[in-house]
């Protein structure tokens, strides 16, 4: 259940009184890995309290697509960005700035980056002074990620993300974000390092695990969030790796909740086929 503020909000937009937000294009990235006889675990980041948007939360890395994300403008290894489109339903230019998105908010908030010397070449580690040093020009904005890359002779690797879902928020809240998620396996060698601005842990959590601690109470974690763990959980509950997860046929439907006022409470309701646990 949700607030007054929120209440009043949903009210005036039935009655006509207010224009509903405009929602703001957004990436997120489901980093996995395999742990041997720990099955797969998904990178979890909490977010601090101080954050406007789901303090205390359990999320993937992501965020908004920035303006520069939409002029970015450096060799790409994968799909086409007119592909990404077709899955993500978005036209190729949003796409493109999705995927782009999507690579400098995982390198900002995680530290893994999916950029490699040539498409054939392995994936590079971002480790050392100097490349810690790049990720806090990138994430303050004295550093794109096009010249992050040109500065390192590197590519992006579009081909390592898989389109996963699209979440897009409420009508009745305040700030609405068209969300598309992405899925990846963490590169060899890489480790997960939170941004202190943003995060104040990292966790390395199996699916079933994190959506087990939701129910109980020990973690918070948004509608999206807990929809994805679910279906990996019981994707990785029928004894799939992660090639089996990735590698299938996948169909990406937008889901879209919407606020249900009832004497003067706000609630959200998530649509029937979604499989939210919570």
């Amino acid at each position: 259940m949700f607030g007054k503020e929120v209440a009043a909000r949903v009210a005036d937009i039935e009655a006509g009184k207010l224009e509903p937000a405009a929602s703001r294009d957004a990436a997120t990235v489901v980093v996995l890995r395999e742990v041997p006889g720990e099955d797969v675990q998904a990178l979890m980041l909490r977010r601090t309290a101080r954050m406007k948007f789901a303090p205390g939360a359990y999320v993937f890395p992501g965020g908004s697509v920035d303006p520069a994300d939409y002029d970015a403008d450096a060799e790409w290894h994968g799909p086409s960005a007119e592909e990404f489109g077709v899955r993500l339903g978005a036209t190729a230019e949003v796409a493109r700035a999705l995927v782009w998105a999507a690579i400098r908010e995982t390198f900002e908030e995680s530290g893994i980056l999916l950029a490699a010397d040539s498409g054939d070449s392995p994936v590079t580690v971002p480790a050392g002074p100097s490349w810690e040093a790049d990720r806090l020009a990138l994430v303050t904005g004295q550093l794109t990620m096009p010249e992050l890359l040109a500065r390192r002779d590197l590519v992006i690797r579009a081909d390592l993300l898989v389109p996963w879902a699209r979440w897009i928020t409420p009508v009745g809240e305040a700030r609405r974000f068209d969300a598309r998620f992405f899925a990846a396996v963490l590169p060899d060698g890489q480790q997960a390092v939170g941004h202190e601005a943003e995060s104040d842990h990292v966790a390395w959590l199996r699916p079933a695990s994190a959506v087990d601690a939701a129910k109980a109470g020990e973690i918070s974690l948004l509608p999206p969030t807990a929809s994805i763990l679910h279906e990996l959980a019981v994707a990785t509950g029928t004894g799939r790796d992660l090639a089996g997860i990735l590698g299938g046929p996948r169909v990406i439907e937008p889901v879209q909740p919407r606020m249900s006022l009832e004497d003067g409470s706000v609630w959200l309701v998530i649509p029937d086929e979604v499989g939210c646990p919570l």
